[in-house]
């Protein structure tokens, strides 16, 4: 069967800015379920292996969509590097949520997909985000998350707090880039004033959607002890945890191998079986 890919496709979302999506799918005259991924922090579309992972996801009989969110310091011109500092820097949770909002309404008019069977996965910041998403919007009937965060409170705490707010900026250093990226306090400010809606251990309770939570054990950035957590607030879930597997299941920046990393081809292939079995 023949594979499609469209890569950065331009999308105007007039909440946020203009950013970048591409899809998969295999040629055919069948409906195809509507799988979005969504990256996480200090993320982008085009990170290590997602194209690979998208390749396989299409080849299943998915249309799989990935994107960047508009404000993660991408920019259209440059979708590989994080050219945009001051965006990412004023880059929020709501931001975040319209974009994701944007990309389903856009998407699942494509006249190849399935629009009763739209499946979101979020990959760590991405997986919180997720969350809320699928508690939010009745349309997504399953919910996929990989090394996800239990809580977006994740925020300077005593001291380093107070010269965030007092300051108004505080820096990350980004290990791979040695960039220092901004992080302005409105991000907080936007958070605190929504807060209720940011919650989520109330999202992962309330959501509707079958629910597969996949970490791994050796993840160096979100320990494995909270996807245990949403598997906790969340019973009917499936949890998958892999035995010794990184935050990023083995995949880095740039990855130049032709085949997906031992651990995320056991992550997509999992995927894959939860959403046939599911959403039969």
């Amino acid at each position: 069967m023949n594979l499609i890919s469209e890569k950065n496709i331009y999308l105007e979302n007039k909440e946020t800015k203009g950013f970048l999506a591409d899809i998969f799918y295999s040629d055919t005259e069948k409906k195809l379920p509507l799988v979005i991924f969504i990256h996480g922090y200090k993320g982008y579309k085009d990170w290590g292996a997602w194209n690979l992972m998208a390749e396989k996801f299409a080849e299943a009989g998915f249309f799989f969509v990935k994107f960047n969110f508009s404000h993660n310091g991408t920019t259209v011109e440059d979708p590989h590097n994080f050219a945009d500092l001051e965006a990412f820097g004023n880059n929020n949770y709501s931001k975040e949520l319209s974009d994701l909002g944007f990309v389903i309404d856009h998407f699942i008019e494509n006249p190849r997909v399935d629009r009763e069977k739209v499946i979101l996965i979020g990959h760590s910041r991405g997986g919180g985000i997720s969350i809320i998403k699928t508690f939010e919007d009745e349309r997504i009937n399953g919910l996929i998350t990989l090394a996800s965060v239990d809580t977006l409170e994740r925020f300077p705490t005593g001291e380093a707090f107070e010269n965030w707010k007092r300051e108004g900026v505080y820096f990350a250093l980004n290990g791979r880039t040695k960039q220092e990226m901004p992080h302005y306090y409105q991000f907080y400010e936007d958070y605190e004033k929504d807060i209720h809606r940011f919650d989520v251990e109330r999202a992962t309770e309330m959501a509707k959607a079958h629910m597969l939570i996949i970490h791994g054990t050796h993840d160096e950035a979100v320990n494995a002890g909270q996807a245990e957590h949403l598997h906790l607030l969340h019973p009917n879930s499936q949890l998958f945890l892999i035995e010794n597997a990184n935050h990023t299941f083995g995949a880095k920046e740039p990855w130049a191998e032709k085949k997906l990393p031992e651990d995320l081809n056991t992550v997509a292939e999992k995927c894959i079986e939860f959403i046939k079995e599911k959403l039969k």
